[in-house]
């Protein structure tokens, strides 16, 4: 069985892989978008990705595999470069939706590029870190390493995955877990499945 915090790495980047494969779905074929729901996912980003997922990898587990796997540092720099970049990125990006929200059409494209831009690279950084750091970790960590992660990375409070987190994390976000779950398609979440080949 993998180590738990494998799984809830991997169970974290699915949800926000779907996620912001959705986003643009949100946006097609509708003149008003739903701006609510658009800001929900948003600060889903800020509030998990950005304040929980990165910080634990870039200070608990890129530490350890950069001791075992020097070849793998230029790979954990990039990694942690983009980590430092993201909450700023993500407060752009929520400004332009802002800015929209507020200002009208002509305000749509630029969040659109940023969406799409944000988008491309947040899924290429995920695909790197399962392509390149996960097997590594596998391979190279020891128990007590995984006993010392797994402990960490079982406190997040993720509401969309199920796999960590204290019980109040279900009733704490359970407006935002809604709200979210109902534009994710399945199987992850509740809108009809698409057939994006992603």
């Amino acid at each position: 069985m993998l180590p738990l915090t494998l799984r809830i790495i991997r169970a974290e980047h699915g949800v926000l892989a779907a996620m912001l494969r959705t986003l643009p779905q949100v946006l097609s074929g509708r003149r008003e978008p739903d701006f609510a729901s658009l800001r929900a996912m948003l600060f889903y980003v800020d509030e998990f990705p950005e304040r929980l997922h990165h910080p634990k990898e870039s200070e608990l587990l890129f530490p350890k595999l950069r001791a075992r796997a020097p070849e793998l540092r230029p790979v954990l720099d990039e990694l942690d470069r983009d980590h430092a970049q993201g909450e700023r990125t993500i407060r752009e990006l929520q400004h332009s939706l802002l800015a929209w929200e507020q200002m009208g059409e002509s305000r749509r494209e630029k969040f659109q590029h940023q969406l799409n831009h944000f988008a491309t690279r947040y899924l290429s950084h995920m695909r790197r870190e399962e392509e390149d750091v996960l097997p590594a970790a596998l391979k190279l960590l020891t128990d007590a390493d995984w006993d010392d992660l797994d402990q960490a990375f079982a406190q997040n409070q993720d509401p969309l995955t199920g796999l960590s987190g204290p019980v109040e994390a279900d009733s704490q976000y359970a407006g935002l877990r809604h709200r979210i779950l109902s534009h994710l398609p399945a199987p992850l979440g509740w809108a009809p499945a698409t057939s994006s080949g992603d």
